[in-house]
């Protein structure tokens, strides 16, 4: 059940840590400092409570700087929100003008890095100076694999070559037009955002834990595009089909953009890398995905692959991918568990691109609904039932006042 006393609790509690700046090594080079014991182990219920609203606030913090840049497009702030804390990427398919730059440097501007000297959150990896909060990249059909990943360059002084990092070394990256690069350059990116490292001249360089792409395709004007392979797009958490915003968010647009454009980024409220990542391990410890949720995730999958109109099935690391999603699409919604209703908001956002349907079939969402109608009954029955693990689930417990 959901406190009514959670929003007050988010809005007063904040953390702020830092991390020091040393030079990028290879992954070869990079020197693994011991981990810390995990201090939420011992962790009272309060404990725990104060925790995962402290996330909560980092979320909506970081929800509120994109909105105040970004009009008319909460749902995609949501997703995008979700995928940038489970760990994910989004894919979006719009047409130009629709205002994917502006989200995606305004989500990257609203995440800043730390000062040097203070106390490090991640003490098992360092963190690299060159990696910057944003960076744009525009993809055309010359690009080069290391025009985007990076170039060893000669230094004469020196005599040696030293590794000039490219724009995938950012903590928000915008893929511009993916689809008009060459197949070769796209395989540099799956790297990237399947491994969270690059390979320069047979030496690997480790990208930053907090690594996310906002990948973007035109759905018209296809010629000369390349369209992204099968693994490449199983690799986005979402696809999210961007339509145009209703009336009045665009005269919104056109009332305020003075003063958003004016608008000063640094008196926007921030948060660092550091609250993410925190945030990003809170949530993962403390959101309970019941086993009646992942049995329902499975037996949806199974269904789906089962069907004559499904000419291919979702793979298991989409059901991977959605659960981290599912979790922070609860904490957003003020529980520290994951219901049917999470499922039934992440789902068709995660299949949409997954499901390729059979020839003469067009209606992925019925196909869908179709599929997921049993195991959903099956989840109600268990969730109702006086004996499910899923009524144990107690949500968020306010301190005594």
């Amino acid at each position: 059940m959901t406190l009514e006393s959670f929003a007050d609790d988010a809005e007063n509690s904040a953390s702020n840590t830092s991390e020091p700046d040393v030079p990028h090594k290879p992954v070869g080079d990079s020197v693994q400092a011991p981990l810390e014991e995990n201090s939420m182990e011992q962790a009272t219920p309060a404990d725990k409570t104060s925790n995962l609203t402290s996330a909560v606030e980092v979320l909506t913090r970081l929800t509120q700087c994109v909105r105040s840049q970004v009009l008319g497009r909460d749902d995609v702030i949501e997703l995008s929100i979700i995928a940038l804390v489970s760990d994910g990427h989004v894919l979006l398919e719009d047409f130009p003008g629709s205002g994917k730059t502006t989200l995606a440097k305004a989500l990257g501007e609203a995440i800043v890095n730390e000062e040097v000297g203070n106390d490090s959150l991640d003490e098992d990896q360092d963190f690299d100076k060159a990696i910057v909060p944003f960076r744009r990249i525009q993809f055309t059909p010359d690009l080069l694999p290391s025009d985007v990943t990076g170039v060893p360059v000669f230094d004469t002084n020196s005599n040696n070559f030293h590794f000039r990092h490219g724009p995938i070394f950012a903590h928000v990256v915008l893929a511009d037009e993916i689809n008009r690069t060459s197949p070769k350059v796209q395989a540099a990116m799956l790297e990237a955002m399947g491994e969270k490292q690059v390979t320069v001249d047979n030496v690997t360089y480790l990208l930053d834990k907090l690594f996310f792409v906002i990948a973007t395709q035109n759905p018209l004007d296809l010629v000369g595009t390349y369209p992204l392979p099968t693994p490449q797009l199983d690799r986005f958490l979402f696809k999210i089909t961007m339509d145009h915003i209703d009336r009045e968010s665009e005269l919104d647009v056109l009332n305020t953009y003075r003063e958003r454009r004016d608008t000063s980024a640094a008196s926007l409220p921030k948060v660092t890398r550091s609250e993410l990542l925190r945030a990003r391990k809170t949530i993962d410890e403390e959101v309970v995905i019941d086993q009646t949720i992942k049995t329902a995730l499975v037996d949806i999958s199974r269904n789906l692959r089962d069907d004559d109109r499904v000419l291919q099935g979702n793979s298991t690391r989409s059901m991977v991918l959605l659960l981290p999603a599912l979790q922070v699409l609860a904490a957003l919604r003020h529980r520290d568990y994951v219901t049917a209703g999470d499922i039934e908001t992440l789902l068709p956002r995660v299949l949409g691109h997954r499901i390729e349907l059979a020839p003469g079939v067009s209606e992925l969402s019925k196909v869908l609904k179709e599929c997921m109608r049993e195991p959903m009954e099956q989840l109600a029955r268990a969730t109702l039932s006086p004996r499910s693990e899923v009524s144990k689930n107690v949500a968020y417990q306010a301190p005594s006042s």
